[in-house]
């Protein structure tokens, strides 16, 4: 099955479904950003958004550190958490936290950049599983997050079937 797609070129089926995962993915992720207050007020830039993964990022400054001159571990959750709600929502279904964990591994500092890549691990029904990378800008591992997700009414945008 050959299908017309917005950018006016033919392409086969799969092709054309993966495409269109792809926009969905893009749409959901400028309207999340535009109405996620907290990550724009921290400076959390989306880099990278596609179905069922994740990429952002946030600059580590003076006021992200805590008492030992690090980064505050909250703001590393909190950069993996928006990771993990870009990538389960990217399918266009409401979706929220059902769940999730934390390995702190290494310190991040003032002017480090943190990147934050959420990848889906499995999503059946209602729920789904999603691991969160966070390196800083040399390529060290600081973090893992593992969150569970849970599928709730509504979608970020209307769709119709073709």
């Amino acid at each position: 099955m050959i299908e017309e797609t917005a950018a006016g070129d033919a392409r086969a089926g799969p092709q054309a479904a993966h495409g269109q995962a792809q926009e969905r993915a893009r749409e959901v992720g400028r309207l999340m950003m535009a109405d996620d207050r907290a990550s724009r007020h921290l400076g959390i830039e989306l880099l990278e958004i596609g179905p069922g993964r994740a990429k952002m990022s946030l600059a580590i400054r003076p006021e992200l550190t805590n008492g030992h001159g690090i980064c505050h571990g909250g703001y590393i959750f909190l950069l993996s958490d928006t990771a993990f709600a870009f990538a389960c929502n990217s399918h266009n279904q409401r979706t929220v936290a059902s769940g999730c964990t934390i390995e702190f591994l290494a310190p991040a500092h003032d002017g480090d950049v943190l990147t934050a890549e959420a990848v889906e691990q499995h999503r059946v029904g209602r729920q789904g599983v999603y691991d969160v990378r966070v390196n800083d800008q040399r390529g060290k591992l600081i973090a893992l997050f593992r969150g569970k997700s849970a599928t709730i009414k509504g979608q970020f945008f209307e769709e119709t079937e073709q």
